[in-house]
């Protein structure tokens, strides 16, 4: 679920919406992960409302909330954030450099007697919630803000290119 825009997070050289819904398409490589702009089609402002409509929408669906560790260290800023905790097991994936500040942040310490073993990642999905898992994988050296700059980067070169060619 691409979500239309963070209210946390700048929209200073974001990827337009659907930019980020292909590039999510583009990732998404295993046939059980099915990208979708379906939060966008709902109008729901927040993931805890989102999740509600989602479940009452497929019942028999078992979702898993997806996360970096820079989401895990400020959900606790997300409206009605416990409730997302008590409504789908998470899943939350290292980032550098979050992962300290997000496993000894406010979310982290009021769900610690949630949080399940690695030997349990097979069986979250079917867990009830409140459940998550912490998963230490292995780091890629990309961020957001590094494509972000190379966004800008770019467009700018491509800008110049045509300004070049509109004076000739």
């Amino acid at each position: 679920m691409v979500s239309p825009q963070n209210p946390l997070k700048s929209t200073d050289g974001m990827a337009t919406f659907k930019e980020r819904l292909q590039s999510a398409h583009e990732m998404a490589r295993h046939p059980n992960i099915r990208v979708t702009d379906i939060e966008t089609r709902l109008g729901t402002a927040y993931t805890a409302g989102s999740l509600v409509v989602l479940k009452d929408c497929f019942p028999a669906t078992n979702f898993v909330w997806l996360m970096g560790a820079d989401n895990l260290k400020q959900i606790s800023r997300w409206h009605r954030w416990t409730r997302i905790f008590n409504q789908v097991p998470i899943a939350v994936f290292d980032r550098a450099p979050y992962s300290f500040g997000a496993l000894s942040g406010k979310a982290a310490r009021a769900f610690f007697r949630f949080k399940r073993k690695r030997t349990d990642a097979y069986s979250l999905a079917d867990m009830q919630p409140p459940a998550w898992m912490f998963f230490h994988t292995r780091l890629h050296p990309g961020s957001a803000t590094k494509i972000r700059q190379s966004r800008a980067l770019k467009k700018g070169i491509v800008n110049a290119d045509r300004e070049k060619l509109s004076s000739k």
